[in-house]
Protein backbone atom coordinates (compact mmCIF):
# COMPACT_ATOMS: atom_id res chain seq x y z
CA UNK A 1 0.00 0.00 0.00
CA UNK A 2 1.44 3.45 -0.83
CA UNK A 3 2.21 5.75 2.03
CA UNK A 4 -0.36 8.19 3.26
CA UNK A 5 0.75 11.71 2.21
CA UNK A 6 1.01 12.58 5.90
CA UNK A 7 3.42 9.82 6.95
CA UNK A 8 6.79 8.41 5.91
CA UNK A 9 5.78 4.84 6.72
CA UNK A 10 2.59 3.19 7.86
CA UNK A 11 4.28 1.15 10.58
CA UNK A 12 7.60 1.80 12.29
CA UNK A 13 8.99 -1.24 14.10
CA UNK A 14 11.59 -0.15 16.64
CA UNK A 15 14.06 -2.97 17.23
CA UNK A 16 15.61 -5.35 14.72
CA UNK A 17 15.87 -8.53 16.77
CA UNK A 18 14.10 -11.73 15.71
CA UNK A 19 10.71 -10.56 17.00
CA UNK A 20 10.87 -7.17 15.27
CA UNK A 21 12.10 -8.71 12.02
CA UNK A 22 9.40 -11.40 12.02
CA UNK A 23 6.74 -8.77 12.63
CA UNK A 24 8.12 -6.68 9.77
CA UNK A 25 8.01 -9.75 7.57
CA UNK A 26 4.39 -10.43 8.51
CA UNK A 27 3.36 -6.84 7.77
CA UNK A 28 5.23 -6.69 4.47
CA UNK A 29 3.71 -10.03 3.45
CA UNK A 30 0.30 -8.45 3.92
CA UNK A 31 1.13 -5.39 1.86
CA UNK A 32 1.82 -2.95 4.70
CA UNK A 33 4.48 -0.28 4.24
CA UNK A 34 6.85 -0.97 7.16
CA UNK A 35 10.19 0.40 8.33
CA UNK A 36 12.43 -1.24 10.94
CA UNK A 37 14.63 1.06 13.03
CA UNK A 38 17.57 -0.73 14.67
CA UNK A 39 20.12 1.11 16.81
CA UNK A 40 23.02 -1.25 16.05
CA UNK A 41 24.95 -0.44 12.85
CA UNK A 42 25.29 -4.16 12.05
CA UNK A 43 24.16 -7.49 13.52
CA UNK A 44 26.41 -8.69 16.34
CA UNK A 45 26.06 -12.38 15.60
CA UNK A 46 25.39 -13.06 19.30
CA UNK A 47 22.74 -15.63 20.15
CA UNK A 48 21.52 -15.65 23.73
CA UNK A 49 18.62 -17.92 22.72
CA UNK A 50 18.62 -20.89 20.38
CA UNK A 51 15.61 -23.14 21.00
CA UNK A 52 12.30 -22.92 19.18
CA UNK A 53 9.62 -24.93 20.93
CA UNK A 54 6.87 -26.91 19.23
CA UNK A 55 4.16 -24.24 18.91
CA UNK A 56 6.64 -21.74 17.46
CA UNK A 57 7.89 -24.37 15.02
CA UNK A 58 4.31 -25.20 14.01
CA UNK A 59 3.55 -21.50 13.52
CA UNK A 60 6.62 -20.90 11.37
CA UNK A 61 5.70 -23.99 9.34
CA UNK A 62 2.44 -22.21 8.49
CA UNK A 63 4.51 -19.45 6.89
CA UNK A 64 6.89 -21.78 5.04
CA UNK A 65 9.79 -20.65 7.26
CA UNK A 66 10.47 -23.68 9.42
CA UNK A 67 13.28 -25.22 7.39
CA UNK A 68 14.84 -21.83 6.63
CA UNK A 69 15.32 -20.90 10.30
CA UNK A 70 17.37 -24.05 10.88
CA UNK A 71 21.05 -23.61 9.96
CA UNK A 72 21.59 -27.37 9.91
CA UNK A 73 19.54 -30.33 8.73
CA UNK A 74 15.82 -30.01 9.50
CA UNK A 75 14.80 -31.32 12.89
CA UNK A 76 13.02 -34.68 12.64
CA UNK A 77 9.27 -34.91 13.22
CA UNK A 78 7.85 -36.41 16.38
CA UNK A 79 9.30 -39.89 16.65
CA UNK A 80 8.87 -42.92 18.84
CA UNK A 81 11.66 -41.99 21.26
CA UNK A 82 11.51 -39.62 24.23
CA UNK A 83 12.65 -35.99 24.02
CA UNK A 84 13.97 -35.08 27.49
CA UNK A 85 13.64 -31.49 28.61
CA UNK A 86 14.03 -29.74 31.90
CA UNK A 87 11.91 -27.90 34.39
CA UNK A 88 14.06 -25.97 36.86
CA UNK A 89 17.15 -27.80 35.66
CA UNK A 90 15.62 -31.25 36.23
CA UNK A 91 15.58 -33.15 32.93
CA UNK A 92 12.60 -35.37 33.74
CA UNK A 93 10.06 -34.09 31.21
CA UNK A 94 9.39 -35.94 27.96
CA UNK A 95 8.12 -33.40 25.45
CA UNK A 96 7.48 -36.07 22.81
CA UNK A 97 4.41 -37.10 24.81
CA UNK A 98 2.72 -33.70 24.42
CA UNK A 99 3.60 -32.79 20.83
CA UNK A 100 1.65 -34.39 17.97
CA UNK A 101 2.82 -32.36 14.97
CA UNK A 102 6.22 -31.50 13.59
CA UNK A 103 9.51 -31.39 15.46
CA UNK A 104 9.35 -31.25 19.23
CA UNK A 105 12.14 -28.66 19.31
CA UNK A 106 14.20 -26.81 16.72
CA UNK A 107 17.75 -25.58 17.12
CA UNK A 108 17.80 -22.05 15.68
CA UNK A 109 20.35 -19.57 17.04
CA UNK A 110 18.72 -16.21 17.62
CA UNK A 111 21.17 -14.40 15.32
CA UNK A 112 20.46 -16.85 12.48
CA UNK A 113 16.67 -16.60 12.77
CA UNK A 114 16.89 -12.82 13.01
CA UNK A 115 18.73 -12.56 9.70
CA UNK A 116 16.39 -15.07 8.01
CA UNK A 117 13.42 -12.91 9.00
CA UNK A 118 15.26 -9.71 8.00
CA UNK A 119 16.09 -11.06 4.55
CA UNK A 120 12.49 -12.18 4.09
CA UNK A 121 11.14 -8.81 5.26
CA UNK A 122 13.34 -6.89 2.81
CA UNK A 123 12.43 -9.26 -0.02
CA UNK A 124 8.78 -8.45 0.61
CA UNK A 125 9.39 -4.70 0.61
CA UNK A 126 10.17 -3.74 4.22
CA UNK A 127 12.85 -1.12 4.80
CA UNK A 128 15.50 -1.84 7.43
CA UNK A 129 17.32 1.22 8.74
CA UNK A 130 20.28 0.36 10.95
CA UNK A 131 22.25 2.78 13.12
CA UNK A 132 18.99 4.46 14.14
CA UNK A 133 18.49 4.83 17.90
CA UNK A 134 15.11 6.12 19.04
CA UNK A 135 15.43 9.18 21.30
CA UNK A 136 12.03 10.84 20.93
CA UNK A 137 8.42 9.77 20.39
CA UNK A 138 5.68 12.36 20.04
CA UNK A 139 2.00 11.97 19.30
CA UNK A 140 0.42 14.07 16.55
CA UNK A 141 -3.25 14.18 15.52
CA UNK A 142 -2.94 11.44 12.87
CA UNK A 143 0.49 9.92 13.40
CA UNK A 144 3.48 9.43 15.65
CA UNK A 145 6.69 11.40 15.15
CA UNK A 146 9.86 9.46 15.90
CA UNK A 147 13.21 11.16 16.45
CA UNK A 148 16.22 8.94 15.92
CA UNK A 149 19.96 9.49 16.25
CA UNK A 150 22.79 7.76 14.40
CA UNK A 151 26.26 6.92 15.73
CA UNK A 152 27.65 10.21 14.38
CA UNK A 153 25.18 12.16 16.48
CA UNK A 154 22.99 13.29 13.58
CA UNK A 155 19.24 13.24 14.23
CA UNK A 156 16.45 12.30 11.86
CA UNK A 157 12.66 12.29 12.12
CA UNK A 158 10.15 9.82 10.81
CA UNK A 159 6.39 10.00 10.88
CA UNK A 160 4.44 6.75 11.15
CA UNK A 161 0.79 5.84 11.49
CA UNK A 162 1.72 3.14 14.01
CA UNK A 163 4.76 2.38 16.17
CA UNK A 164 5.62 -1.05 17.52
CA UNK A 165 8.24 -1.39 20.24
CA UNK A 166 10.25 -4.56 19.67
CA UNK A 167 13.27 -3.06 21.38
CA UNK A 168 13.80 -5.43 24.25
CA UNK A 169 13.62 -5.40 28.02
CA UNK A 170 14.96 -1.84 28.27
CA UNK A 171 12.49 -0.68 25.61
CA UNK A 172 12.76 3.01 24.77
CA UNK A 173 9.33 2.85 23.13
CA UNK A 174 7.79 1.60 26.35
CA UNK A 175 9.55 4.24 28.45
CA UNK A 176 8.71 7.14 26.13
CA UNK A 177 5.09 5.98 26.02
CA UNK A 178 4.86 5.95 29.81
CA UNK A 179 3.74 2.33 29.99
CA UNK A 180 4.48 0.87 33.46
CA UNK A 181 6.65 -2.25 33.59
CA UNK A 182 5.82 -4.09 36.79
CA UNK A 183 6.37 -7.43 38.48
CA UNK A 184 8.91 -9.01 40.81
CA UNK A 185 12.45 -7.62 41.21
CA UNK A 186 15.69 -9.50 40.69
CA UNK A 187 17.16 -11.72 43.37
CA UNK A 188 19.59 -13.69 41.17
CA UNK A 189 22.73 -12.36 39.49
CA UNK A 190 23.61 -14.32 36.34
CA UNK A 191 26.46 -14.15 33.83
CA UNK A 192 26.66 -15.69 30.37
CA UNK A 193 29.19 -15.60 27.58
CA UNK A 194 31.23 -17.53 25.07
CA UNK A 195 34.87 -18.27 25.90
CA UNK A 196 37.62 -20.67 24.94
CA UNK A 197 38.06 -23.25 27.69
CA UNK A 198 41.78 -24.00 27.96
CA UNK A 199 41.32 -27.23 29.91
CA UNK A 200 37.85 -28.60 29.12
CA UNK A 201 38.31 -31.46 31.57
CA UNK A 202 38.38 -28.89 34.39
CA UNK A 203 35.14 -27.27 33.32
CA UNK A 204 31.97 -28.43 35.12
CA UNK A 205 30.06 -30.32 32.47
CA UNK A 206 26.41 -29.59 31.63
CA UNK A 207 24.08 -28.18 34.29
CA UNK A 208 25.67 -28.31 37.74
CA UNK A 209 24.06 -27.19 40.99
CA UNK A 210 25.89 -26.95 44.29
CA UNK A 211 25.46 -24.86 47.47
CA UNK A 212 27.39 -21.96 45.87
CA UNK A 213 25.14 -21.64 42.81
CA UNK A 214 24.84 -23.03 39.29
CA UNK A 215 27.22 -23.44 36.36
CA UNK A 216 25.97 -24.32 32.88
CA UNK A 217 28.51 -25.33 30.25
CA UNK A 218 27.73 -26.14 26.62
CA UNK A 219 31.10 -27.54 25.65
CA UNK A 220 32.65 -26.93 22.23
CA UNK A 221 36.01 -28.67 21.84
CA UNK A 222 36.73 -26.90 18.56
CA UNK A 223 36.02 -23.28 19.47
CA UNK A 224 34.30 -21.19 22.07
CA UNK A 225 32.04 -22.80 24.64
CA UNK A 226 28.97 -21.16 26.10
CA UNK A 227 29.20 -20.79 29.87
CA UNK A 228 26.62 -19.46 32.31
CA UNK A 229 26.51 -18.89 36.08
CA UNK A 230 23.64 -18.31 38.53
CA UNK A 231 24.38 -16.56 41.83
CA UNK A 232 21.50 -16.67 44.32
CA UNK A 233 23.22 -14.38 46.84
CA UNK A 234 21.62 -11.39 45.14
CA UNK A 235 21.47 -9.40 41.89
CA UNK A 236 24.38 -7.45 40.47
CA UNK A 237 24.65 -3.92 41.91
CA UNK A 238 24.96 -2.49 38.40
CA UNK A 239 22.98 -4.51 35.86
CA UNK A 240 24.47 -2.45 33.00
CA UNK A 241 28.16 -2.73 33.97
CA UNK A 242 30.37 -4.44 31.37
CA UNK A 243 31.51 -7.95 32.29
CA UNK A 244 35.26 -8.49 32.23
CA UNK A 245 36.93 -11.84 31.60
CA UNK A 246 38.45 -11.70 35.08
CA UNK A 247 35.02 -11.27 36.70
CA UNK A 248 33.54 -14.02 34.57
CA UNK A 249 36.36 -16.49 35.30
CA UNK A 250 36.30 -15.70 39.01
CA UNK A 251 32.56 -16.37 39.25
CA UNK A 252 32.81 -19.67 37.37
CA UNK A 253 35.66 -20.77 39.64
CA UNK A 254 33.89 -19.61 42.83
CA UNK A 255 30.83 -21.75 42.05
CA UNK A 256 32.77 -24.70 40.59
CA UNK A 257 35.19 -24.68 43.54
CA UNK A 258 38.35 -25.06 41.45
CA UNK A 259 40.27 -23.25 38.66
CA UNK A 260 38.62 -23.20 35.22
CA UNK A 261 41.14 -21.65 32.80
CA UNK A 262 39.63 -19.69 29.90
CA UNK A 263 40.42 -16.88 27.47
CA UNK A 264 39.28 -15.28 24.19
CA UNK A 265 35.74 -14.21 25.10
CA UNK A 266 33.56 -13.30 22.12
CA UNK A 267 30.86 -11.73 24.28
CA UNK A 268 30.01 -11.56 27.98
CA UNK A 269 26.89 -10.16 29.61
CA UNK A 270 24.87 -10.21 32.80
CA UNK A 271 21.17 -10.77 33.45
CA UNK A 272 18.78 -11.43 36.32
CA UNK A 273 15.56 -13.15 37.24
CA UNK A 274 13.41 -10.00 37.31
CA UNK A 275 9.96 -10.97 36.02
CA UNK A 276 8.23 -7.91 34.59
CA UNK A 277 5.30 -7.26 32.27
CA UNK A 278 3.95 -4.13 30.61
CA UNK A 279 0.66 -3.06 32.17
CA UNK A 280 -0.60 -2.22 28.67
CA UNK A 281 0.43 -3.68 25.32
CA UNK A 282 -1.16 -0.79 23.46
CA UNK A 283 -1.49 2.92 24.11
CA UNK A 284 -3.08 4.74 21.18
CA UNK A 285 -0.90 4.19 18.11
CA UNK A 286 1.88 2.48 20.06
CA UNK A 287 2.13 -1.27 20.68
CA UNK A 288 4.68 -3.55 22.35
CA UNK A 289 5.89 -7.02 21.43
CA UNK A 290 8.45 -9.47 22.77
CA UNK A 291 10.75 -8.49 25.60
CA UNK A 292 9.48 -4.91 25.41
CA UNK A 293 6.19 -6.31 26.74
CA UNK A 294 7.50 -9.01 29.10
CA UNK A 295 10.83 -10.18 30.47
CA UNK A 296 11.81 -13.09 32.69
CA UNK A 297 14.63 -15.45 33.62
CA UNK A 298 15.52 -17.66 30.61
CA UNK A 299 14.24 -20.88 32.16
CA UNK A 300 13.17 -23.35 29.51
CA UNK A 301 13.95 -21.12 26.54
CA UNK A 302 10.45 -19.64 26.57
CA UNK A 303 11.25 -15.95 26.01
CA UNK A 304 12.02 -15.79 22.28
CA UNK A 305 9.16 -18.21 21.60
CA UNK A 306 6.75 -15.97 23.48
CA UNK A 307 7.92 -12.96 21.44
CA UNK A 308 7.74 -14.67 18.05
CA UNK A 309 4.19 -15.76 18.77
CA UNK A 310 3.38 -12.17 19.79
CA UNK A 311 4.55 -11.06 16.36
CA UNK A 312 2.39 -13.58 14.50
CA UNK A 313 -0.66 -12.69 16.60
CA UNK A 314 -0.21 -8.95 16.11
CA UNK A 315 0.86 -8.87 12.45
CA UNK A 316 -2.41 -9.68 10.71
CA UNK A 317 -4.47 -7.60 13.15
CA UNK A 318 -2.33 -4.50 12.66
CA UNK A 319 -2.37 -5.05 8.89
CA UNK A 320 -6.18 -5.18 9.00
CA UNK A 321 -6.19 -1.87 10.88
CA UNK A 322 -3.85 -0.27 8.35
CA UNK A 323 -5.88 -1.53 5.40
CA UNK A 324 -9.08 -0.22 6.96
CA UNK A 325 -11.14 -3.40 7.30
CA UNK A 326 -10.46 -4.36 10.92
CA UNK A 327 -13.70 -4.77 12.89
CA UNK A 328 -14.00 -2.69 16.07
CA UNK A 329 -11.80 -4.03 18.84
CA UNK A 330 -9.77 -6.43 16.68
CA UNK A 331 -6.45 -4.75 17.48
CA UNK A 332 -7.24 -4.81 21.20
CA UNK A 333 -7.53 -8.60 21.07
CA UNK A 334 -3.75 -8.66 20.67
CA UNK A 335 -3.38 -7.67 24.32
CA UNK A 336 -6.34 -9.65 25.64
CA UNK A 337 -5.01 -12.81 23.98
CA UNK A 338 -1.28 -12.46 24.48
CA UNK A 339 -0.95 -10.79 27.88
CA UNK A 340 -2.41 -13.78 29.81
CA UNK A 341 -0.02 -16.11 27.96
CA UNK A 342 2.96 -14.00 29.04
CA UNK A 343 1.64 -13.81 32.60
CA UNK A 344 1.47 -17.60 32.74
CA UNK A 345 5.05 -17.90 31.47
CA UNK A 346 6.28 -15.44 34.10
CA UNK A 347 4.54 -17.49 36.76
CA UNK A 348 6.07 -20.81 35.67
CA UNK A 349 9.51 -19.20 35.44
CA UNK A 350 9.18 -17.77 38.96
CA UNK A 351 8.38 -21.29 40.14
CA UNK A 352 11.42 -22.69 38.33
CA UNK A 353 13.73 -20.09 39.86
CA UNK A 354 12.39 -20.87 43.32
CA UNK A 355 13.10 -24.59 42.77
CA UNK A 356 16.61 -23.80 41.49
CA UNK A 357 17.68 -22.24 44.78
CA UNK A 358 21.01 -23.92 45.64
CA UNK A 359 20.27 -24.05 49.36
CA UNK A 360 20.60 -27.73 50.37
CA UNK A 361 17.26 -27.43 52.12
CA UNK A 362 15.70 -27.44 48.62
CA UNK A 363 17.19 -30.84 47.73
CA UNK A 364 14.30 -32.95 48.99
CA UNK A 365 11.74 -30.73 47.27
CA UNK A 366 13.64 -31.02 43.98
CA UNK A 367 13.82 -34.79 44.33
CA UNK A 368 10.09 -35.00 44.98
CA UNK A 369 9.29 -32.68 42.07
CA UNK A 370 11.52 -34.68 39.69
CA UNK A 371 9.66 -37.88 40.62
CA UNK A 372 6.30 -36.20 40.05
CA UNK A 373 7.29 -35.21 36.51
CA UNK A 374 7.18 -38.88 35.55
CA UNK A 375 3.42 -38.98 36.23
CA UNK A 376 1.51 -38.65 32.96
CA UNK A 377 -0.70 -35.77 34.11
CA UNK A 378 2.23 -33.75 35.46
CA UNK A 379 4.30 -34.35 32.33
CA UNK A 380 1.32 -33.34 30.19
CA UNK A 381 0.72 -30.16 32.16
CA UNK A 382 4.32 -28.96 32.39
CA UNK A 383 5.37 -30.19 28.94
CA UNK A 384 2.43 -28.52 27.22
CA UNK A 385 3.17 -25.30 29.07
CA UNK A 386 6.87 -25.22 28.18
CA UNK A 387 6.34 -26.20 24.53
CA UNK A 388 3.43 -23.79 24.08
CA UNK A 389 1.05 -26.41 22.72
CA UNK A 390 -1.47 -25.58 25.44
CA UNK A 391 -2.01 -22.07 24.02
CA UNK A 392 -5.58 -21.37 22.96
CA UNK A 393 -7.70 -18.24 22.80
CA UNK A 394 -11.28 -17.29 23.55
CA UNK A 395 -12.47 -16.64 20.01
CA UNK A 396 -16.11 -16.28 21.04
CA UNK A 397 -17.32 -19.55 19.55
CA UNK A 398 -19.81 -20.42 22.27
CA UNK A 399 -20.49 -24.16 22.18
CA UNK A 400 -17.86 -24.67 19.48
CA UNK A 401 -15.33 -27.21 20.84
CA UNK A 402 -12.66 -26.35 18.24
CA UNK A 403 -12.87 -22.54 18.34
CA UNK A 404 -9.77 -20.94 19.80
CA UNK A 405 -7.55 -23.99 19.34
CA UNK A 406 -4.66 -24.31 16.90
CA UNK A 407 -5.80 -25.79 13.60
CA UNK A 408 -4.05 -29.13 13.02
CA UNK A 409 -1.97 -29.50 9.92
CA UNK A 410 -3.36 -32.06 7.48
CA UNK A 411 -2.77 -33.22 3.95
CA UNK A 412 -5.50 -32.01 1.59
CA UNK A 413 -6.55 -32.96 -1.92
CA UNK A 414 -8.24 -30.29 -3.98
CA UNK A 415 -9.42 -30.63 -7.56
CA UNK A 416 -6.17 -29.02 -8.68
CA UNK A 417 -3.46 -30.33 -6.36
CA UNK A 418 -2.25 -31.99 -3.20
CA UNK A 419 -1.62 -29.41 -0.50
CA UNK A 420 -1.85 -28.98 3.27
CA UNK A 421 -3.44 -26.63 5.75
CA UNK A 422 -0.01 -25.15 6.51
CA UNK A 423 0.64 -24.38 2.84
CA UNK A 424 -2.73 -22.67 2.56
CA UNK A 425 -1.67 -20.28 5.37
CA UNK A 426 1.66 -19.27 3.82
CA UNK A 427 0.19 -15.98 2.64
CA UNK A 428 -1.15 -15.04 6.11
CA UNK A 429 -4.70 -14.76 4.82
CA UNK A 430 -7.76 -16.10 6.66
CA UNK A 431 -8.87 -19.50 5.41
CA UNK A 432 -12.30 -21.10 5.15
CA UNK A 433 -11.55 -24.78 4.66
CA UNK A 434 -14.52 -26.86 3.50
CA UNK A 435 -13.95 -30.58 3.89
CA UNK A 436 -17.19 -31.44 2.11
CA UNK A 437 -18.97 -29.63 -0.70
CA UNK A 438 -21.19 -26.86 0.67
CA UNK A 439 -22.76 -24.33 -1.68
CA UNK A 440 -24.47 -22.74 1.32
CA UNK A 441 -21.22 -21.96 3.14
CA UNK A 442 -19.54 -20.81 -0.08
CA UNK A 443 -22.40 -18.40 -0.58
CA UNK A 444 -21.94 -17.06 2.97
CA UNK A 445 -18.22 -16.35 2.50
CA UNK A 446 -18.56 -14.82 -0.98
CA UNK A 447 -18.79 -11.17 0.24
CA UNK A 448 -15.49 -11.66 2.14
CA UNK A 449 -13.60 -13.35 -0.71
CA UNK A 450 -11.37 -10.30 -1.21
CA UNK A 451 -9.72 -11.02 2.14
CA UNK A 452 -10.65 -14.65 3.00
CA UNK A 453 -9.48 -17.65 1.00
CA UNK A 454 -12.13 -20.37 0.59
CA UNK A 455 -10.89 -23.85 -0.32
CA UNK A 456 -12.84 -27.07 -0.76
CA UNK A 457 -10.72 -30.16 -0.22
CA UNK A 458 -10.71 -33.73 0.98
CA UNK A 459 -8.63 -34.41 4.09
CA UNK A 460 -6.56 -37.48 4.78
CA UNK A 461 -7.78 -37.57 8.37
CA UNK A 462 -10.94 -36.79 10.30
CA UNK A 463 -10.91 -33.81 12.66
CA UNK A 464 -14.50 -33.84 13.88
CA UNK A 465 -15.91 -31.13 11.61
CA UNK A 466 -16.78 -30.52 7.97
CA UNK A 467 -15.50 -26.94 7.86
CA UNK A 468 -13.03 -24.65 9.62
CA UNK A 469 -12.55 -20.90 9.58
CA UNK A 470 -8.87 -20.37 10.43
CA UNK A 471 -7.31 -17.04 11.37
CA UNK A 472 -4.00 -16.07 9.73
CA UNK A 473 -2.13 -17.02 12.93
CA UNK A 474 -3.40 -20.59 12.64
CA UNK A 475 -6.06 -20.50 15.35
CA UNK A 476 -9.64 -21.60 14.67
CA UNK A 477 -12.27 -18.87 14.66
CA UNK A 478 -15.21 -21.17 13.84
CA UNK A 479 -16.01 -24.78 13.00
CA UNK A 480 -19.12 -26.33 11.51
CA UNK A 481 -21.34 -28.37 13.76
CA UNK A 482 -23.38 -29.87 10.96
CA UNK A 483 -26.68 -28.20 11.79
CA UNK A 484 -28.97 -25.63 10.26
CA UNK A 485 -27.29 -22.79 12.14
CA UNK A 486 -23.86 -23.19 10.53
CA UNK A 487 -24.44 -20.52 7.89
CA UNK A 488 -25.48 -17.95 10.49
CA UNK A 489 -22.63 -18.70 12.90
CA UNK A 490 -20.12 -18.60 10.02
CA UNK A 491 -21.37 -15.20 8.96
CA UNK A 492 -21.06 -14.02 12.53
CA UNK A 493 -17.48 -15.28 12.85
CA UNK A 494 -16.49 -13.71 9.53
CA UNK A 495 -17.83 -10.34 10.64
CA UNK A 496 -16.34 -10.63 14.12
CA UNK A 497 -12.79 -11.34 12.93
CA UNK A 498 -12.60 -10.03 9.37
CA UNK A 499 -14.87 -6.99 9.32
CA UNK A 500 -17.82 -6.01 7.23
CA UNK A 501 -18.18 -7.61 3.81
CA UNK A 502 -15.96 -5.88 1.26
Amino acid sequence: MPNSPAVDTRVAVVGGGPVGMLLARELALLGVDVTVLEKLPAPTGESKAGTLHARTAQTLHRRGLLETVQPGPPAPPVGPGPVPFHFSGMFDLDLSRVVTEGPVMVGSPQAWAQEVFATEAERLGARIRRDRELIGLDEEPDAMRLTVRDSRGATHTLRASWVVGADGARSTVRKLSGIPFTGTPARVGALIGEVRLLDPSRAPQGWQRNPRGWTLVWLNLFGRSRVCTYDFRGPHPDRQAPVTLDEFRAEVERIAGHPVPMDSPSWLTRFSDAALQAEYYRVGRVLLVGDAAHVHFPAGGQGVNLGLQDAINLGWKLAAEVHGWAPPGLLDTYETERAPIAQAVLENVRAQVALMDPDPRMDSLRTLFARMMHFDDVNQYLGSMISGVDVHYDTGGFGDPLAGHFAPDMRLKTDASITSLSELLHGARPLLLLLTESEELLKVVEPWRARVNAVTARATEQIGTDALLVRPDGYIAWSARGDAGDADTLAGALGCWFGDPA
